[in-house]
């Protein structure tokens, strides 16, 4: 088997892009990936034209191979941008070869552990009863595992403001939903350490399953500091690119769940050496899902044959999401995604359906502080 042509789909859905790729052979078979870095996605589109070069005519069964050359092959280590479309190359490859061997891809990553993945799913409102109303509404209709964040105030975001604000929203959700539900919340690297510790002891009566991104991701230094202050679990990695920056995080377990993005890190090769690290360090995986179906299939993937796995971020999981673009999606009930019996990912794309999700220019949505300047959303 010979791959034949590497197709990119940029398309709009809801409030965001989104990037696919498909990966065709010469048996027929395809494979398709996902792309991480979001409104970076014609950067992607760039990145994996440019290595499209590298992959016809290879073997797509020999995915390591290939990953190494995407990664070295030409010298200078690429960022970021480079990993999310070695990623969805290599999403893309591992959904080909579950499909040659017929087999789910968790079969060909050791095997199904557990049957269901166990998810959480966001809420909040704009006080603390609408928070723990909807907290109430998702628990009844089966969701386990809840998340809040991080608050602002219509876009301004005041640190002491925010941290009291979150702390009344995440209080009046715990007394709705008592303490059999466990419930998380998302700095979302909205705050700097003095604050972040703030949140942390002011958040352990309430018992937090874990507090997420408590810091920016450019220097994991820091959470030393953080971690000798805050008793709370911390839950960090999603902007993590390769196996080397979750290094210092895991050797020094300066966390205690590893936030893999498989559409950022390297795909699922690189996502199972970074969970199969940090589980010497009993370090339990969260994967990080705020994607499309690809990627909450390769996260299903991954979980059902990870030993050291907590539990999965939902994302769009359990709504209607682009069912003309991917009339076969991964199974879920009540909280749960379910291991599918489908060779591959399980998931089957519809490229024609890509034109009537055009790609749209734009920008996240950004935060300010009071006085006008910038910070983190």
């Amino acid at each position: 088997m010979k791959i034949t042509e590497v197709k990119t789909f940029p398309v709009f859905y809801g409030s965001r892009n989104y990037l696919f790729v498909k990966i065709e052979t010469d048996e027929g078979i395809y494979g398709v990936g996902e792309f991480g870095i979001t409104w970076k996605e014609q950067a992607g589109v760039g990145a994996i034209r440019h290595m499209a070069s590298d992959l016809v005519g290879q073997d797509p069964l020999n995915i390591e191979y290939i990953w190494q050359i995407l990664f070295r092959g030409d010298f200078f280590p690429g960022g970021r941008i480079h990993m999310a479309a070695i990623s969805a190359i290599d999403i893309a490859l591992w959904d080909i070869k579950g499909k040659a061997l017929g087999q789910p891809v968790y079969m060909l990553l050791g095997g199904r552990l557990r049957d269901r993945v166990v998810c959480y799913t966001g809420i909040g409102g704009g006080t603390p009863d609408e928070t723990a109303r909807t907290a109430k509404d998702r628990v009844s209709e089966g969701w386990r595992y809840l998340r809040m964040s991080v608050l602002d105030r219509d876009g301004i975001l005041e640190p002491s403001t925010a941290v009291r604000d979150s702390v009344a929203h995440f209080a009046a959700a715990r007394e709705a939903v008592g303490p059999e539900v466990e419930i998380c919340i998302d700095v979302h690297t909205r705050l700097d350490p003095p604050d972040t510790i703030r949140l942390g002891r002011k958040l352990e009566p309430y018992d937090p399953f874990f507090i997420e991104d408590p810091l920016r991701c450019e220097n994991p230094q820091t959470y030393r500091l953080v971690r000798s202050h805050v008793n709370c679990p911390l839950a960090v990695g999603e902007h993590y690119a390769t196996k080397w920056e979750f290094r210092q995080l895991i050797e020094e377990e300066l966390a205690d769940y590893a936030r893999i993005d498989l559409c950022i890190v390297g795909g699922l090769t690189e996502a199972r050496k970074v969970a199969n690290w940090a589980e010497t360090h009993y370090i339990k995986i969260v994967p990080h899902n705020p994607l499309g179906p690809v990627s909450a299939a390769a996260c299903l993937h991954l979980d059902v044959a990870t030993d050291n796995f907590a539990v999965q971020e939902g994302g769009l999981v359990g709504r209607t999401v682009m069912e003309d673009l991917f009339p076969v999606q991964v199974p879920y009930d009540a909280g749960y995604l379910i291991a599918p019996d489908r060779p591959g990912l399980g998931v089957e794309f519809d490229e024609a359906a890509a034109a009537k999700y055009p790609f749209r220019w734009g920008h996240g949505p950004r935060l300010q502080r009071q006085d006008g300047s910038f910070t983190n959303w």
